[in-house]
């Protein structure tokens, strides 16, 4: 099982409402979304950053999972989406590949 950070933006090309109260409808429609999503455990946590028209996400399963709710959200919003390495894993696998690099050099 992996765990993602998932980068968020709002896509300016999207057909977004003109009409505000249009505009009110969608947004509380995805945030209804997400809550649902959170409240499930399928998003661990949800963020906005303060440009307002971005932000993040971190949830834990398989790619396959990310990928359909981050899909649940297009067109009008783009994503990035990043699997995390634990530190102590990352440091790990950084260490065997400096030692072997070393042990390359030596030959």
């Amino acid at each position: 099982m992996g765990r993602f950070l998932v980068l968020w933006r709002q896509n300016p090309m999207a057909p977004w409402p003109t009409d505000p109260s249009e505009g009110l409808k969608m947004n509380e429609m995805m945030m209804t979304a997400i809550d649902g999503l959170l409240k499930k455990g399928e998003i661990e946590e949800f963020g906005f950053f303060p440009d307002g028209t971005s932000g993040y996400g971190i949830s834990k399963g398989e790619i396959t999972d990310a990928y359909r709710r981050v899909s649940m959200f297009q067109p009008y919003i783009t994503v990035e989406v990043h699997e995390i390495i634990p530190f102590k894993k990352g440091w790990e696998i950084s260490r065997e590949v400096m030692k072997a690099q070393i042990e390359a050099r030596k030959k």
